[in-house]
């Protein structure tokens, strides 16, 4: 909500959560189930305070559909990209879609808009289904997999050679652990109240340090590769060779180009890892989910995929909305308050962090019946909306709703349906382990059986 200085001193301010220093300090670690405890103690709204602000800056936790609608949906600059994370990723990144603040993103977006057209995203998309199908048979030769692994193996894949127009081949057992080891460590400094200083050695910094030197070279290497092959499968690099910077009218430095391509590979590989993982997982306790998705793919023919046939999968797609709302990859939204604002009818001062906890407004039973159940039909088209736009937000929303969530439909749907028509996953645990070292991941092994799939004609 957007409020006048004088306008929201009228509003009683955000209450202190009831919880202890522990608590409140742990909190914060755990970004799916935080912000619901913390709803459940306070409320909708509540500020977590670490000490004297002078010292450590409070965090506002917003778990309602209209607090996430007041703090992500304007752009009359209440909120930013000021929050802790966010100049902790430029500090350490550099600049990029993600991490900028208002201004400077708005010309960034306009520009890079056109790389993620829905043409654009089919060309870097065509290589998710062939990808997930040989990787399926390598899969069934198995026998036993751990999908955490697996995906992630497929989703470095498939962002090297749509993104990066190279084949990481044996290098993804590598890059993944070193991105992770990345994200983690700006988490950590972002949500400590007290940081070490840039310039102090530690371990943690040197094993950030050797992460980003191997992630570095990898996209110096497609970039210098795309520039001397011009014929080379590097659609994304192009465009950006093509594209001018918005403030000098020049066509992009490898610099910016390296920093917006590291975004896409850091932020990417994680999100669009974890939704196939947890997907897969699910189903491998429904198979009679996973029959009916294999029955509508089936009838497609025995033909390779394509991204157009997505949309002749509506039933899979429920899957992948539903699997969005129990497990989205981005579990919370950060903002920052750049001037005295109101949320959901409570007064946040200048210069609160704000977290936007849309897990816990996925998983809130007082807006879903039995929001811990996995229904696919919760999304069917016959159906009444279970939701508003407010309340399911796996992409984020308003004007940074991601720029990749077209990519990431199109790749997850592909994956599913590429999978599920050669082979059957039948899971082993009852339990899904989560862990957010930066957005939603796989906390540890997820093992699964995988059969070949019996069709009617066999």
């Amino acid at each position: 909500m957007t409020a006048g200085m004088e306008e929201a001193r009228e509003y009683p301010l955000a209450p202190d959560v009831p919880m202890s220093l522990i608590s409140r300090l742990r909190a914060p670690d755990m970004l799916h189930t935080g912000p619901v405890k913390m709803r459940d103690a306070g409320g909708p709204v509540v500020m977590v305070r670490f000490g004297p602000t002078r010292f450590a800056a409070p965090i506002a936790v917003v778990t309602s559909p209209q607090g996430a609608h007041d703090v992500v949906a304007g752009s009359d600059g209440a909120f930013d990209k000021e929050m802790t994370v966010d100049r902790e990723l430029r500090k350490w990144f550099g600049d990029s879609l993600f991490s900028l603040p208002h201004e400077p993103w708005l010309d960034r977006r306009r520009t890079l808009a056109p790389l993620f057209t829905k043409k654009r995203v089919e060309t870097y998309s065509r290589c998710m289904a062939d990808t997930a199908r040989d990787l399926a048979t390598v899969w069934l030769r198995a026998g036993t997999i751990d999908l955490a692994r697996e995906t992630r193996r497929l989703t470095l894949r498939v962002l090297g050679r749509s993104l990066l127009g190279v084949d990481l081949g044996d290098r993804t057992e590598e890059i993944g652990p070193q991105l992770t080891r990345e994200l983690n460590f700006v988490t950590k400094r972002s949500v400590r109240p007290v940081r070490a200083p840039a310039w102090h050695p530690t371990p943690a910094r040197h094993r950030m340090h050797t992460a980003k030197k191997f992630t570095d070279e990898l996209i110096d290497e497609a970039i210098r590769a795309a520039r001397e092959d011009p014929g080379r499968d590097a659609e994304l690099i192009r465009l950006f060779f093509e594209t001018a910077d918005p403030e000098t009218g020049e066509p992009f430095t490898d610099q910016v180009i390296h920093q917006e391509l590291g975004a896409f590979v850091v932020a990417g590989h994680d999100t669009t890892a974890t939704t196939p993982a947890y997907c897969f997982w699910v189903l491998g306790h429904h198979i009679d989910v996973q029959d009916r998705i294999a029955a509508e793919v089936g009838a497609l023919g025995d033909r390779p995929l394509h991204v157009r046939d997505v949309e002749r999968l509506p039933y899979a797609g429920q899957v992948l909305q539903e699997a969005l709302r129990m497990c989205p990859p981005g579990p919370a939204i950060g903002r920052m308050a750049m001037r005295e604002v109101v949320v959901d009818g409570y007064r946040i001062p200048a210069g609160t962090n704000v977290l936007v906890g849309n897990y816990a407004v996925h998983h809130d039973p007082g807006l879903r019946d039995d929001p811990e159940r996995f229904d696919p039909d919760r999304f069917a088209p016959d159906r009444s909306p279970v939701h508003t736009r407010w309340q399911y937000l796996p992409f984020g929303g308003g004007p940074r709703r991601c720029v990749g969530a077209h990519f990431a439909m199109l790749e997850a749907t592909s994956a599913l349906a590429s999978v599920l028509r050669a082979v059957r996953i039948e899971s082993v645990e009852s339990d899904f382990p989560l862990a957010t070292p930066f957005t939603l991941v796989a906390a540890g092994p997820v093992p699964v059986r995988i059969r070949p799939r019996i069709t009617a004609a066999a």
